[in-house]
């Protein structure tokens, strides 16, 4: 059975389906549309944060696993999508791709 790491490795560094190289505006856009995402991304995180604070205060600090875990998730989009955005990779995030 994988440890913790090695699932996280491989969500994040996994093999990846060649993909084609998009053009320079198709790419511009998608990097916009993304870019706003990204943004969106960062306002959920910090809510997540907040709430799994609340949370771990009210259990005597004790995080709420299925909070960390979507925030494990969203980090690795986020990972994924600045990936994409330094083209790094040519595979897009979510929602163009699966999301692991």
């Amino acid at each position: 059975m994988p440890t913790e790491e090695e699932k996280f490795e491989g969500r994040m560094h996994g093999p990846q389906d060649p993909v084609a190289k998009d053009g320079l505006l198709i790419r511009l856009i998608y990097m916009i549309l993304i870019a706003l995402m990204i943004s969106i991304a960062q306002t959920v995180l910090g809510v997540a944060t907040i709430i799994q604070f609340v949370l771990m205060v009210v259990s005597k600090g004790e995080p709420n696993a299925r909070l960390a875990e979507f925030g494990e998730s969203l980090g690795i989009w986020v990972a994924k999508a600045a990936r994409y955005q330094t083209a790094a990779s040519e595979v897009k995030p979510w929602p163009w791709t699966e999301l692991d």
